[in-house]
């Protein structure tokens, strides 16, 4: 027992050390993409996503200190199990004949058609509660993508990264597609109005993605994707009139506060009318 306490507080801890040094170069990037592309509005616009964006560091944290450890574990587990109990159903001999880029990228695009489904099934009354917490943002930044209620976090592990290695996926697949949805994440989820014009048919573009968190009746059960656009072409939810203006949140009533946000996919009240989400108007920007 004391042993298993040691080993889960150093995981903790190699994860918390770890996310800061990961997070260090995403940060610098975006500051520098902020002062090309706002200038003079950037330091406002920080100002005013100030109080989501400590909110996400505590969401953030929590999830290092206490999720990501068991993740760890469970990421073992699976693999372990998966290779054991010869569940595979594609032979890894299949991948290792392909070229190595060729083989990372059919794992990445494979991986975003299951997070495709993934993220719409999270939209369904039973998951939504927890996704909610992603959703609630009032002012949504590259960071936003660090918002993530625990259960988030581990569905969307379970899913992603068991489809793959079912089907057989390299180890190093595998993490390669964690790797690129996740530093991708951050671009979509970044305050910019890029469509990508033409692009924005095969890839996702961050107003893509904004509309997807927009607080409009039209932008709802739209633009799942991560990387590739064209899932949301192909099954009917592709969505971008244009740049997204529009105020981000949700009209679910949870407090803006750490246990707030984690407590509220364990009220039952949270599972009632999830279907019939309207705008609100206190998400407005000032």
């Amino acid at each position: 027992m004391i042993q298993m306490v040691a080993q889960f507080l150093t995981d903790s801890w190699a994860a918390l050390s770890g996310a800061a040094r990961s997070l260090l170069w995403p940060a610098l990037f975006f500051l520098a993409l902020g002062l090309l592309v706002k200038r003079r509005d950037l330091l406002p616009d920080m100002k005013r996503a100030f109080a989501e964006s400590h909110l996400n560091i505590q969401i953030s944290l929590f999830n290092l200190l206490l999720i990501v450890p068991l993740i760890t574990v469970a990421s073992q587990a699976m693999h372990a199990v998966v290779q054991t109990q010869d569940l595979r159903l594609v032979s890894p001999a299949a991948w290792s004949s392909l070229p190595m880029p060729l083989t990372i990228f059919l794992g990445v695009f494979i991986g975003d058609f299951v997070g495709y489904w993934r993220h719409r099934l999270e939209h369904t009354p039973l998951l939504w509660p927890s996704h909610a917490v992603h959703h609630s943002d009032t002012e949504m930044t590259w960071f936003s993508l660090e918002r993530f209620h625990p259960i988030n976090r581990i569905t969307t592990f379970a899913i992603d990264s068991g489809v793959l290695l079912i089907l057989g996926m390299p180890p190093i697949v595998v993490l390669s597609n964690s790797l690129v949805r996740h530093y991708y994440g951050y671009f979509i989820h970044a305050d910019l109005p890029w469509t990508f014009g033409p692009l924005g048919k095969v890839f996702v573009s961050p107003a893509m993605h904004r509309w997807h968190h927009a607080v409009d009746p039209k932008a709802f059960n739209t633009n799942y994707a991560t990387v590739f656009s064209l899932f949301d072409r192909a099954f009917g939810t592709f969505r971008v009139p244009g740049p997204c203006d529009i105020p981000t949140g949700v009209t679910d009533d949870m407090a803006p506060t750490l246990m707030g946000q984690i407590k509220y996919a364990f009220l039952p009240r949270a599972y009632r009318g999830l279907s019939r989400r309207k705008p609100t108007v206190h998400t407005a920007k000032q």
